[in-house]
């Protein structure tokens, strides 16, 4: 009572907003009647009419009302829909930049209409982001139709379809799609040579579905597009190969709340004895101990069939929250090459990054942003912090009915799961469906045993396939059936007591059409109804017996993933209940507080078999969940801290990149990096503190045809100041730019200047990153030296990112100053295509030269050279056979005979 009176006095924030928002509601509602009245054409015809007010100044804020109402009409026509008014509370908060927190089962693909609509108008672009395939292609073609009644198109992006569809699809006003193929096309946007080849157009207005899932969940993982590297996998074994000795406490100790492994000096001695080597911290071991560590974690934290499966040779990650398996994902830093040993599997070589992003830094580039869920109030604090996303809990439409009882806990796992076996007896006898989560594959098929045991028929998901999740989940709120889900498979799919028609009506047609018959739309029509009828019976049933029970069989490390598993009962005002069953085994209270439980148990003298059921319990339970939330949110926090020190690099990269790619001040660049260069040559032979009488002009003038390719006679700078000499030098490198765009033409010479400068900045970036991932890996040990790794992070990261700009800069301004014109050169291509370009080393030019050469495929129309008298490129000025030996591969032994690979010395 005296909190209701307090909250009447002082309203939340959550309170006023709402408050707020339905001033705009009675608005929409007014106007319901005038649109209802309008002709199907007049009704499309608003959009034309937005479109035109919206270009004569009026907002999207000034056109939400009256959009609203037309896509409240619009979806009643076409979808048989009509939005309540908490829906269109959760398309306003939608609209205005917020994530909605709305229950499982109120229609939040629904809701997504209205804003979607509305903020595709500008004519910019929205894109609908889902958690996977299924949910997009589902809601696109189910949306999809009041779109294009109402004169919008829509695209879909699926995984592995060609670059040209994926351009169509987001050409599109709405482009539905899942959060990593928008990620991957970003970073693979930003690695293309012609700029008509981008798929993505800007990043306008995303509605992420499920914005828990996708934003707090997936975040940890980056999106990482990379190429095999050259370390070898024998490393990995021979690794492997001594873990089974290895003691835990004595060897080893494991911190399973950080999910950490350390070394103890036992454990140091141990490994260098058996690996043959001296002292393990040393940094030319450092490999060794990284390896070590990885192997360790392997072993001892990652558990076949709960955190990965082995399928068909290979290691399948298991998605903790969700329960799908991830193929192609890896974890990274040498952990999944470490799982493959110790399963005995192929180990696939390491990769090494090319592109990399955080779904945190991709999802922030959105103009604005919001998102839909049921469970996110619990992770408020988090979406305000990284995202700046406030979330708004939005009323239900009918008062939520589920009845969700205390957790009931037990001493040990069997005793539990003999417990949840005579729970689904009980209920089932009496025709209650159940709905049971589960947090492991593992846990899973034991329940599955157990119950086929019991004779007690059920279903089983392991989440490999998300159209067939869908279908039986729909169907888990049938009479007397019994659903067992790893965490929350099927989610977007709303389970409707008695039985989804919808996807009955699908199976009967399907039926059908592999019978060869073809129903007519009359025909269709009349099975749903007949379908509809016989599930409302059903459903009756259903109610009867208390609806939907959920079983939850362990506490997730997250009360937002219990929450989404107890959200599944009670939908629209449906009846319901749900509990969850522990025990002092479950890895949470395990870690977390099974002893003080234990105590209590010991105490109260409960015997076996009895469950304790104390709101102590439920407490101490909650504040375990806690910690470790804290703990993950610290995690993801740090992973976007080192992230946005990277981002500001890959922002200026890509920004750089870009104009390269469009042709933009490339003249201005060239003369600005070749000053750049001209200066730090300056500065070594003519410093600007000594007397110019002192200075090595000589050694200046080699040293500028050795950087630049330009010819300068030293007596020219005799007797200059040092403004005066970096004048003349100035002058004298605009003069050789000036005649290289004659000698090529000014076409030719800016198309290969284009294509250098992208080639370049791609190699050096590539090296870049491989730089920055090894800084990351060992930065961490800078704390024992009292210093803020961050920090360190943060400086050593601008002190290679300056280096990276350095090496680009000298390698462009060498390439091309030493670029000249080939005799016989029958012209030079407006774009030159990247495969054609070939650059040779004085020993390869010798290599080539030598009887029976043939030439290189697509010989170039000018040739490079490293100073004077040593010129090779695409054709050979000596008119000599071109030599029949072949080109080295990257990876092959380099010809110069120094036992490196090719790529790593005369290639490099």
């Amino acid at each position: 009572m005296l909190s209701g009176l307090f909250s009447s006095i002082f309203p939340s924030r959550n309170d006023r907003e709402l408050k707020r928002i339905s001033r705009i509601i009675e608005h929409i509602n007014r106007l319901e009647e005038e649109i209802r009245d309008l002709e199907d054409e007049s009704l499309t015809g608003k959009t034309r009419e937005f479109r035109e007010r919206l270009s004569k100044g009026e907002t999207l804020d000034d056109l939400l009302p009256e959009a609203f109402a037309v896509v409240r009409e619009a979806s009643r026509r076409i979808l048989g829909m009509r939005h309540f008014d908490v829906q269109l509370i959760g398309g306003v908060v939608l609209h205005e930049g917020f994530i909605a927190e709305m229950k499982t089962g109120e229609g939040k693909t629904l809701v997504a209409t209205l804003p979607v609509y509305l903020n595709a108008l500008t004519g910019k672009g929205v894109h609908v982001v889902t958690v996977n395939d299924y949910l997009a292609r589902r809601d696109s073609d189910w949306m999809g139709r009041l779109y294009r009644f109402l004169g919008l198109t829509t695209g879909i992006i699926q995984h592995d379809m060609p670059d040209d569809l994926r351009k169509q699809a987001y050409a599109a006003d709405i482009t539905y799609g899942t959060n990593n193929e928008f990620g991957f096309d970003y970073l693979r946007d930003n690695m293309k040579y012609e700029e008509d080849q981008f798929v993505q157009r800007g990043l306008h207005y995303a509605i992420v579905d499920e914005v828990d899932s996708i934003l707090i969940d997936e975040s940890r993982t980056p999106l990482i597009i990379s190429g095999p590297s050259e370390e070898s996998t024998d490393m990995y074994y021979q690794v492997d190969r001594i873990i089974p000795g290895m003691v835990r406490d004595t060897h080893f100790r494991i911190d399973e709340k950080l999910k950490t492994v350390t070394l103890t000096d036992e454990g140091n001695n141990y490994v260098e004895d058996r690996l043959g080597i001296g002292n393990l911290y040393d940094v030319a071991n450092i490999n060794w101990f990284h390896h070590v560590l990885q192997a360790l974690k392997a072993h001892h934290l990652y558990r076949r069939d709960v955190e990965y499966v082995v399928k068909n040779g290979e290691v399948i990650i298991v998605d903790e929250f969700t329960g799908r398996l991830m193929p192609g994902r890896r974890w990274g830093e040498g952990l999944h090459q470490a799982v493959e040993a110790k399963e005995k599997v192929k180990i696939e070589q390491e990769n090494q990054t090319l592109a990399t992003i955080t779904f945190q830094n991709y999802f922030r580039m959105y103009e604005k942003l919001a998102g839909m869920t049921g469970t996110a109030d619990t992770e408020a604090q988090e979406f305000h912090k990284i995202y700046n996303l406030d979330v708004i809990v939005v009323p239900t439409h009918r008062k939520n009915q589920r009845e969700d009882l205390p957790d009931q806990i037990y001493r040990t796992y069997h005793e539990k799961a003999r417990a949840i076996v005579e729970d689904i007896r009980e209920r089932n006898g009496r025709g209650q469906p159940v709905l049971v989560g589960t947090v492991s594959i593992e846990k899973s098929e034991h329940l599955s045993a157990l119950l086929a045991k019991e004779g007690i028929p059920h279903k089983v998901l392991n989440a490999k396939f998300h159209e067939l999740e869908a279908e039986i989940v729909a169907q888990a709120g049938r009479f007397s059936s019994v659903t067992i889900a790893t965490n929350m498979a099927g989610r977007g799919t709303d389970i409707v007591l008695g039985g989804n028609a919808e996807f009955l009506l699908k199976n009967r047609l399907s039926e059908m059409e592999r019978q060869g018959a073809t129903p007519s739309a009359e025909e269709v029509e009349s099975l749903r109804k007949e379908l509809e009828k016989t599930l409302e019976k059903e459903r009756e049933e259903v109610v009867r017996t208390g609806g939907l029970h959920i079983i939850g069989t362990e506490r997730h490390e997250s009360r937002r993933i219990d929450n989404q598993l107890r959200g599944r009962a009670g939908r629209q005002g449906d009846p319901g209940s749900s509990r969850f069953y522990l025990s002092l085994e479950d890895d949470l209270l395990r870690i977390f507080g099974a002893d003080r439980i234990k105590g209590l148990m010991d105490r109260l003298g409960v015997e076996e078999g009895v469950p304790i059921e104390h709101g102590f319990v439920t407490k101490a339970i909650e504040n375990a969940q806690k910690k470790v939330e804290a703990h993950h949110f610290d995690v993801r926090k740090q992973l976007l801290e080192y992230d946005d020190v990277m981002n500001q690099q890959r922002l200026i990269f890509y920004e750089l990149r870009r104009k390269v790619l469009r042709g933009e001040n490339l003249k201005d660049l060239l003369e600005e990096w070749g000053q750049d260069v001209l200066l730090s040559v300056t500065r070594e032979f003519a410093p600007e503190d000594q007397y110019p009488e002192t200075w090595d002009l000589a050694a200046l003038a080699t040293g500028i045809m050795e950087k630049t390719g330009l010819s300068i006679d030293p007596a020219s700078c005799e007797g200059l100041g040092i403004v005066a000499l970096q004048e003349h030098l100035s002058s004298a490198y605009r003069d050789f730019l000036a005649e290289k765009e004659k000698l090529f033409g000014p076409e030719n010479f800016w198309a290969i200047v284009r294509y250098l400068v992208l080639q370049n900045l791609d190699e050096q970036w590539k090296e870049h990153l491989l730089n920055m991932d090894h800084l990351k890996e060992g930065i961490g040990l800078r704390g024992y030296g009292q210093k803020d790794p961050l920090v360190e992070y943060r400086r050593e990261g601008f002190i290679l990112f300056e280096q990276f700009v350095s090496s680009v800069q000298e390698n462009l301004i060498l390439l091309i100053g030493n670029a000249r014109q080939v005799e016989d050169a029958v012209g030079m291509p407006d774009a030159p295509d990247m495969q054609s370009f070939h650059y040779l080393h004085p020993e390869e030019e010798a290599f080539l030269l030598d009887p029976g050469a043939v030439v290189p495929e697509d010989p170039l129309p000018f040739s490079i050279s490293t100073g004077p008298g040593q010129t090779y490129g695409g054709g050979a000025e000596s008119g000599a056979p071109l030599a029949s030996a072949k080109k080295p591969g990257r990876n092959d032994p380099c010809f110069c005979g120094s036992g490196k690979k090719y790529k790593k010395c005369h290639g490099a």
